[in-house]
């Protein structure tokens, strides 16, 4: 290195990107360091119709997913928590329906912000053991019935 790069302060390197093109630095990053501590270097991917279909596909699943069967402790374990947790909110959404009376729209809309809406709760635990349990009985059936 000359004397005049080490007397500037500023190290002997341009900023460039993976494509190739040569691509200056803002202000800002000027201010924040470039060029005394990191690099700052453009990343750009071009793909072309079959990769992106291909990355579209590649966590989607497959139509065995739905045959897979649970082990039947661990299926009845996930029921039992479900149920629980449906018991719970019932009671909640028992003590909120009793609340409501004689109050108005506007101050429900009130009291009931930032709570847990136990209604919103109970039919995503209904749906959810419903899907569960008929996924797993009709996969124990189609087994039974192949094998």
């Amino acid at each position: 290195m000359t004397r005049f790069i080490l007397q500037s302060g500023q190290e002997p390197r341009q900023t460039t990107s993976n494509v190739g093109h040569l691509k200056k630095p803002s202000i800002q990053a000027l201010i924040h360091g470039l060029n005394r501590h990191y690099y700052s270097m453009v990343i750009d991917y071009r793909k072309n119709e079959l990769e992106e279909q291909m990355l579209t596909n590649l966590y989607k699943k497959t139509w065995v997913a739905g045959l897979i069967t649970l082990d039947f402790a661990c299926h009845t374990l996930a029921n039992h928590e479900i149920i629980a947790n449906m018991a719970r909110h019932s009671e909640n959404y028992n003590l909120r329906v009793r609340d409501e009376e004689g109050r108005t729209v506007e101050e429900l809309l009130v009291a009931n912000v930032g709570k847990v809406d136990p209604k919103r709760h109970l039919e995503h635990g209904v749906d959810e053991v419903m899907a569960a349990n008929i996924m797993q009985v009709l996969g124990i059936m189609l087994k039974t019935l192949v094998f």
